[in-house]
């Protein structure tokens, strides 16, 4: 019985290490040094908004009409399973920046092999067919699709990507040719995608195949230090050790379409020195006692942070430019040691009661102006007085220079031992420092981790009313805007497996409605909108042309000698 029960154990214990090892299916076609992909669930995102109910949407009516669309493209906006594709799978893009630009893949399961055959004929009429391996291509520059009777790969050649970059558009608006002198063989790159190893794709990576496994409609995947590749070649860049920040680094998420609201949860893995550093010092709870405190009745937008001083000293070392922050610090009258005893680690910053008033300075023509007025508070807790006494006076007198002699600073600010805040008046600063706000109902939703923040999209629609409703067309989108959204809130910090997570939730006015329908809707409104926008304008432009004389508009025959 022991050795059955213990054969029984290792038995299972090799299942699991397997099925934890297992790669995953999505990822053996894309390149492990794919910039972006992003992962669509057919079936779920189907499930929640119809391709009819997407139809009837007037953009996209407008597109199925449109004479510049090709055949093809009107075939499958009618009936996407008319292209031969399984539209209720897994459906991937995903996007390689390389030597000589880049390009775009689209990939997914085939339903049936002759109408995916057929519809890719109509966007590469005459193109040149082959077939290695059972796998069949059909090419023609700048495109190429690879099929099994399972499996496509739709290839796009997207050489601008290779200016993406800062330094090539400067080129660019330098009249310098940067176009590559190579064009892409872009039937062997479609090629290559089919004899990837999954070494070399993103069928063993770990990460993604976690990604996958996560529940929702769609997913993404940025990865970080392939985009900053380029950037650190730049010497000023390699002057520091910013790679420190980028190796290592991605990015990951997961969305979801729920009723009256949008759910993300991000991912941002890091490489493994800045992971230690994180460990050590990035395990903080923003104040909640401090998030009540921000005056005002309408609170516009929040936000806190909550970090370890000695943290920043630390990263500052590790990207090799602690000297360069020292003198920097030392001219103005502190180190970075006093900055450390100074701050508890805490920040809030904070905008309320936001609205446009009238400007007192009339402008041209006497035309009255308006300006936003808003209440602001930006907060932080108190280590050492003494030391954030230095903090304050070196405050001063780089005040004191950046200002003209006869002006006032915009704002005021004061402490109370505990915290310091800085207001755009000394009553709201005071407000802050001895007073809880009972207006504030969402804290529980962002709190409890380091970082955490809100914004209330409706008041600040709200705010610039009048602005949006001087015509019926803007009027109309701003109703349609104000009848959609709500308000997002965000937190994050936890650190686990190499990532940081963070959660952000977008709200919907409406609440019973699920949000892909809402948005899907919401597109149908700014179509109609922009739809009659153009044929008033299309009007107005011929009743202009019917007021202006024949003999101005056709110039009269040359007189004859």
């Amino acid at each position: 019985m022991q050795i059955h029960f213990r054969n029984l154990l290792l038995g299972s214990a090799v299942l699991l290490m397997a099925s934890c090892s297992k790669p995953n299916t999505q990822g053996k076609l894309i390149p492990k040094e794919a910039a972006f992909v992003i992962q669509v669930d057919g079936k779920s995102l189907s499930s929640k908004l119809s391709w009819d109910e997407i139809k009837q949407n007037p953009v996209f009516a407008e597109a199925s009409k449109d004479s510049t669309v090709p055949a093809g493209m009107k075939v499958i906006l009618n009936n996407p399973d008319s292209a031969g594709i399984d539209t209720k799978t897994d459906l991937l893009f995903f996007a390689l920046q390389d030597s000589i630009g880049g390009y775009v893949a689209f990939e997914g399961t085939i339903k049936n092999e002759d109408q995916f055959k057929n519809f890719i004929k109509t966007f590469a009429a005459d193109g040149s067919e082959n077939e290695a391996d059972g796998i069949k291509f059909i090419s023609k520059a700048p495109f190429c699709a690879g099929y099994t009777k399972d499996k496509f790969v739709y290839l796009f050649d997207a050489p601008q990507m290779s200016q993406m970059d800062a330094l090539s558009g400067r080129m660019q608006r330098d009249s310098i040719d940067i176009t590559p002198s190579k064009p892409r063989d872009i039937f062997s790159t479609c090629k290559a995608l089919f004899a990837l190893s999954e070494s070399n794709s993103l069928a063993k990576n770990d990460k993604f195949t976690a990604l996958l496994k996560e529940n929702g409609d769609m997913h993404f995947w940025m990865n970080t230090e392939q985009l900053t590749k380029g950037a650190m070649n730049n010497p000023m860049m390699a002057m520091a050790n910013l790679d420190k920040l980028y190796k290592g680094s991605l990015t990951t998420g997961t969305l979801n379409f729920e009723n009256g609201k949008i759910n993300v949860d991000v991912k941002s893995y890091v490489g493994d020195e800045l992971g230690k550093l994180y460990k050590k010092y990035g395990d903080g709870k923003v104040s909640e006692d401090m998030l009540k405190r921000m005056p005002g009745k309408d609170i516009i937008g929040l936000m806190a942070i909550a970090y370890k001083p000695e943290g920043i000293k630390e990263l500052l070392k590790l990207l090799g430019v602690d000297g360069i922050a020292n003198m920097g610090l030392s001219n103005v009258g502190f180190t970075m040691d006093d900055f450390i005893k100074a701050n508890k680690g805490d920040l809030v910053l904070g905008l309320s009661d936001l609205s446009m008033k009238k400007d007192s300075a009339a402008g041209e023509m006497g035309y009255v102006s308006e300006k936003p007025d808003f209440n602001f508070i930006f907060a932080t807790s108190i280590g050492d007085k003494d030391a954030f006494n230095k903090l304050i006076n070196a405050g001063k007198k780089l005040g004191e220079k950046g200002l003209p002699a006869d002006s006032k600073a915009p704002f005021a600010y004061s402490d109370n031992g505990s915290y310091f805040a800085i207001a755009n008046s000394k009553e709201n600063a005071d407000k802050f420092l001895s007073a809880t706000n009972p207006n504030i109902d969402f804290i529980n939703k962002i709190n409890g981790q380091a970082f955490g923040g809100y914004l209330n999209i409706h008041l600040l629609l709200k705010a610039f009313e009048k602005e949006a409703t001087k015509d019926s067309s803007a009027s109309a989108v701003y109703d349609a805007s104000l009848k959609l959204w709500d308000n997002l809130l965000f937190k994050g910090g936890d650190f686990k497996d190499g990532a940081i997570a963070q959660t952000v939730e977008v709200n919907l006015v409406d609440k019973t409605t699920n949000s892909l329908k809402q948005l899907n809707q919401y597109a149908a409104k700014l179509g109609e909108i922009y739809k009659a926008r153009k044929a008033k304008e299309k009007t107005a432009s011929m009743a202009m042309d019917a007021t202006i004389p024949i003999e101005d508009v056709v110039a009269p025959p040359a007189s004859k000698k």
